[in-house]
């Protein structure tokens, strides 16, 4: 009988774990989308508004990947991007259950899949991906980038952080 009180325990620990995940992820993806669709709505393509010194609201569109790799290859990336982020999300969702107490690890997934599914969204929306953010030092511009960038961007670093814990600890 105590066997299955902890059983069950953690079982509904880690489902409990595991929502948690997936609520971060639906963060990211809900705060990416909603700010692409104000950005659709108050921007044309090209436009871009000074906000400070050294940052601009724009409006570009990504038909590539990150760095707008493959950006100009015929249409075929579209679908290529769009598979490779349907498999990552379901690999990551796979990651999140097989890890959902690994705070640190897990909250990197999250970050990484609420952004991945968010520019799949706009791939399959408009067959290119929003981007918004540029920053830019003196005549220098960092690429255009988006919230789902910016969570898949924050999620790998927290990844190499994360193993770079893990590392040490194994010492």
């Amino acid at each position: 009988m105590a066997t299955s009180k902890k059983f069950g325990k953690s079982g509904s620990s880690k489902s409990q774990g595991m929502a948690l995940w997936l609520g971060i992820a639906l963060l990211v993806l809900v705060l990416d989308q909603f700010t692409k669709v104000l950005v659709l709505g108050a921007f044309q393509l090209g436009d871009s508004t000074p906000i400070t010194s050294f940052f601009n609201l724009v409006r570009v569109h990504n038909h590539g990947a990150a760095f707008s790799f493959l950006a100009g290859a015929g249409g075929w990336q579209r679908w290529f991007f769009t598979g490779i982020g349907v498999a990552a999300a379901i690999f990551m969702v796979w990651m999140l259950r097989a890890h959902p107490g690994q705070k640190l690890f897990s909250l990197a997934i999250s970050l990484i899949l609420g952004g991945a599914i968010g520019n799949v969204i706009d791939r399959l929306l408009h067959g290119y991906v929003v981007d918004f953010l540029d920053f830019y030092w003196g005549d220098w511009h960092f690429p255009a980038f988006n919230v789902a960038d910016a969570g898949i961007s924050v999620g790998a670093a927290l990844l190499i952080l994360d193993e770079i814990l893990r590392v040490r600890r194994g010492r």
